[in-house]
């Protein structure tokens, strides 16, 4: 939003800015924030920054936890629902020695980095990201987890478990399993919402190509937004899913961006499409290539099909994740690629025929990932790929323009699969992690914080009951 320090104090007296919110993202792509009056915004704290403790954050330990932030002016926006007026801005990390220096580990970094070395390595000099944000928008949610007691309770107005109601309010408008996609008013009970965040994101940088329901029945829902840089994508990123919520509390509403939030109805993922440029050029064209695709993409498509188990921990983090990746079921499976074949890992959308639009997607990634971390880690594949020549055809992955989901026995023995769940995603990590580390884009302790904090995850939720084992097991 603004070039310089004197840019953004010209727009806070202005606009009457009283005051200043600073987000900092921790590891697990969560903000966290710390305000200031906006009488207290200077010179010098853009120079040497605000202090906090660097360990409430997972990056370090205890007793060398001292850093600063300091703020990034490009990415101020206006708050939205801030009573008073408010100015939001986006910290980088840094450490303290004789001069401020960048911290190596700060997620924002990372994907700088990323970028830096694709340019340096001569690969590409752009590197646009589409993601697609598919979410559920619920009414409520109830959680429970005592000694004796483990319940969760979700409820979307128009989930099809309401549909017997005897209210009044009840007006026969429930969606139906599987049963929702793109349906319109006055079955798509949220467009009136999602009208208005769209706007509320168009006015802060972060433009929008459509918005429609999906396919689960109570309440699940897509912003699909306009392809851009993947630095600014990452921030981009973490601003919608703050606006979104901002929104919805106001609207009475909650949402999720939950892999798998509801038994029986299609999960939430985080497809991402990519391409890269060059001096203004498409590298990923090729008219005489498979679907229209260059070799270079094709060697960016085995770089990210090889590494996917290895992707996981930053892309698919969660428990949750590796219930939306059932064989069969809606979300993507098998290590191949294909064209318009939406239950493969990699799909090459058969509708962008312009040069410029050539691009793939990624499918298995959800949105409980650092995004941060999951694009550069993306990025990284890519560039492995592309500098050594991973044929995705030689390699054995594809192209398969068949229904995955139905394979036969001898296919499936042919295809591979992805982890299963976190434990084998950790260890997929642990075996191949170079192609992260080089120009120190990602570090050791990165891999390492990451693969601890995901297999601490997974012992966590396998060694609690869960509540249909009751039903299986109980009486036995």
């Amino acid at each position: 939003m603004f070039k310089n320090f004197l840019e953004a104090k010209e727009y806070i007296l202005g606009k009457d800015i009283q005051i200043i919110d600073f987000k900092i993202v921790d590891m697990r792509g969560r903000w966290h924030h710390l305000t200031i009056p906006a009488s207290r915004f200077d010179e010098k704290l853009m120079r040497e920054g605000i202090g906090f403790d660097a360990s409430s954050y997972g990056f370090l330990t205890v007793e060398k936890s001292d850093m600063v932030f300091i703020p990034d002016l490009s990415t101020a926006f206006t708050a939205p629902f801030s009573k008073i007026p408010t100015l939001t801005m986006i910290g980088n990390i840094y450490e303290i020695k004789k001069e401020r220096e960048r911290f190596q580990d700060d997620p924002r970094y990372l994907v700088e980095k990323a970028k830096k070395l694709m340019i340096e390595k001569g690969v590409a000099d752009t590197a646009l990201i589409g993601p697609e944000f598919e979410f559920y928008i619920l009414d409520q949610v109830s959680v429970k987890n005592d000694v004796n007691h483990m319940e969760v309770f979700i409820d979307s107005k128009q989930g099809e478990w309401n549909a017997s109601r005897k209210e009044i309010t009840n007006k026969g408008l429930n969606i139906f399993s599987h049963n929702s996609y793109h349906l319109d008013k006055p079955y798509d009970s949220s467009a009136d919402f999602r009208d208005h965040v769209s706007l509320c994101l168009e006015e802060n940088n972060i433009p929008v190509k459509y918005h429609h329901c999906e396919n689960g029945g109570p309440g699940q829902v897509e912003i699909e937004v306009c392809h851009g840089d993947i630095v600014e994508m990452a921030d981009r990123t973490m601003k919608l899913k703050y606006i979104l919520r901002s929104y919805a509390n106001e609207y009475g509403k909650t949402v999720t961006f939950m892999p798998k939030p509801f038994n029986g109805e299609p999960g939430n993922g985080f497809h991402m499409h990519l391409h890269l440029f060059k001096d203004g050029n498409p590298l990923f064209y090729d008219a005489e290539g498979y679907s229209g695709m260059s070799q270079t993409a094709l060697f960016a498509m085995g770089g990210l099909l090889k590494h996917a188990p290895a992707l996981m921990p930053f892309t698919n983090p969660s428990t949750n994740s590796y219930k939306r990746l059932i064989p069969g079921y809606e979300a993507p499976v098998s290590l191949c690629f294909a064209t318009a074949n939406r239950s493969a890992v990699i799909r090459i959308p058969a509708y962008a025929t312009d040069p410029m639009d050539k691009r793939f997607e990624i499918r298995f990634p959800d949105a409980t990932c650092n995004p941060y971390y999951a694009y550069s880690a993306v990025l990284m594949a890519m560039i492995d790929g592309i500098e050594n020549r991973i044929d995705p055809v030689k390699e054995g992955y594809g192209p398969c323009d068949f229904n995955l989901y139905h394979m036969t026995e001898d296919q499936k023995i042919k295809i591979k699969g992805l982890p299963e769940n976190l434990i084998e995603a950790a260890k997929a990590l642990e075996s191949d992690y170079d192609f992260l580390l080089r120009g120190n884009v990602f570090s050791e302790t990165i891999i390492k914080n990451q693969i601890l904090k995901i297999t601490s995850d997974h012992r966590k939720i396998n060694q609690m009951p869960h509540p249909e084992e009751f039903m299986m097991y109980y009486n036995l």
